[in-house]
């Protein structure tokens, strides 16, 4: 990426300050350095199910098999794992991985007619996606999901996320005291109504549902440590903000790398850039090909530059 002087300058450090949403017991983790993430006695595992099937790893989503349907994950710790398999037209299946975490862990789905299952299959395919424009259509298959099964606590939570992108803010909300009624410890409706509470600007009242989730999910609920974080940091709470990545990265096991990222600006506007530093060079590890990965090569080489001590110049807010 080539950029004139001053437009250089300019995109660096409003890159730095931006940050956006796209997840133990304090008294140890708060100790947590970068290396936290790499589980002590991790291996390897190959996923051997339906192609172009989604994985997930303790809620974690770890990727999607292979047109041979296969999917290699990297540092998976020992038993007591829930593996969740999700593969279209075919029923969701969840089974704990065994103690002695074999290498090949083969999970055999079972197809299915389900109207509401199918239909809640395609509304995550499409918000998954990420287009604007998919998002409407997304939240009628979420409805006709719950229109053939109303007590369906995934497609309210699906719902009520694309609601929240749609700004249909009162409409979110509604949705997520449904999803309550039918789980009233539900920490992923906690997390999503911070969310929407966030992107409305009220901040105090996203950090107390983030801080419910947490609650909820006995402290292991990354998504609500991530919007946390960043909800402490609309408020200028830097510190607190710095913790909360900490703690969402030692969960995420490497598996988001925007996370890094963001914990890097958060450093930034501390005026800490040997931090920033650290968390920059981490995110570029893992996200080499980012699209924002060469603003980014930028920044670091804007940090390496400074002179030990010399505080890093912000752009006014």
């Amino acid at each position: 990426m080539s950029f004139q002087t001053e437009q250089k300058t300019a995109v660096i450090l409003g890159l730095i300050m931006f940050s956006a949403f796209s997840v133990f017991p304090q008294s140890k983790t708060r100790q947590h350095k970068l290396s936290a993430a790499k589980p002590v006695t991790a291996r390897s595992i190959a996923v051997l199910t339906e192609p172009q099937a989604a994985v997930w790893i303790d809620d974690l989503r770890r990727g999607t098999t292979d047109d041979n349907g296969q999917l290699k994950i990297e540092r998976v710790g020992g038993g007591g794992k829930k593996l969740r398999v999700r593969a279209f037209g075919f029923e969701e299946k969840t089974q704990i991985l065994s103690a002695q975490l074999n290498r090949e862990v083969k999970v055999e789905l079972r197809k299915t007619t389900d109207a509401a299952e199918l239909a809640f299959q395609q509304a995550e395919d499409l918000r998954e996606s990420g287009s604007e424009a998919a998002r409407p259509k997304a939240a009628e298959l979420y409805r006709q999901a719950l229109k053939a099964k109303p007590n369906y606590p995934a497609a309210l939570i699906g719902l009520a996320r694309v609601l929240g992108d749609l700004h249909e803010t009162e409409e979110a909300l509604a949705v997520i005291a449904a999803a309550r009624k039918l789980r009233p410890v539900f920490p992923e409706a906690s997390t999503v109504e911070g969310r929407i509470y966030r992107a409305n600007s009220d901040s105090d009242d996203a950090v107390k549902s983030f801080q419910r989730a947490i609650r909820e999910a006995g402290n292991l609920e990354p998504e609500a440590h991530t919007g946390l974080a960043l909800a402490f940091q609309d408020r200028s709470e830097t510190e607190k903000a710095a913790v909360e990545f900490k703690l969402a990265i030692a969960q995420l096991d490497e598996t988001e790398p925007i996370i890094y990222k963001l914990a890097g600006d958060n450093y930034a506007q501390m005026q800490r850039p040997k931090d920033a530093l650290a968390y920059y060079e981490k995110y570029l590890q893992l996200a080499p090909n980012d699209r924002e990965a060469a603003a980014y090569r930028s920044i670091i080489e804007q940090l390496k530059k400074q002179k030990s001590g010399e505080t890093l110049e912000l752009m006014p807010q």
